[in-house]
């Protein structure tokens, strides 16, 4: 199981460049010396700084700019808003009372209706038996 930890490299479907994620959700259980994300960690601009642009045209502001260009897609600032808390399909260990993200996790955009998912760990795999 690869745990999620500060400073792993993540994208959006909608984004034009990855972004780091920043953990502050909790500061007690590490891994390589970094803490271990939790499902927490998904704060626009705190644990998650922009994906550049955005191009999805489910973004009122990426709409506007692209009606206005006569219909030319004009990617626009990315504006991150969660929907929610990260997602996984596995049960996992606990750090601050919540589940630490694992690889495979994912987080919604409620406003371009990306998703958002880790691209490159920056812990290596860890086996339990």
């Amino acid at each position: 199981m690869v745990y999620i930890t500060a400073g792993t490299q993540c994208m959006c479907t909608y984004g034009t460049a990855p972004s780091v994620l920043n953990v502050t959700s909790q500061s007690t259980v590490l891994m390589g010396n970094k803490p271990v994300a939790t499902i927490a960690d998904c704060a626009p601009n705190t644990n998650l700084p922009p994906f550049a642009l955005c191009i999805s045209l489910q973004n009122p502001a990426v709409q506007a700019a692209t009606a206005a260009a006569l219909g030319v897609l004009t990617p626009q600032p990315c504006t991150l808003v969660p929907a929610g808390t990260w997602r996984q399909s596995q049960m996992t260990t606990q750090a601050g009372g919540k589940p630490c993200l694992v690889m495979g996790c994912t987080l919604t955009c409620g406003l371009g209706g990306g998703t958002i998912t880790v691209t490159s760990p920056s812990q290596q795999k860890v086996m339990h038996k």
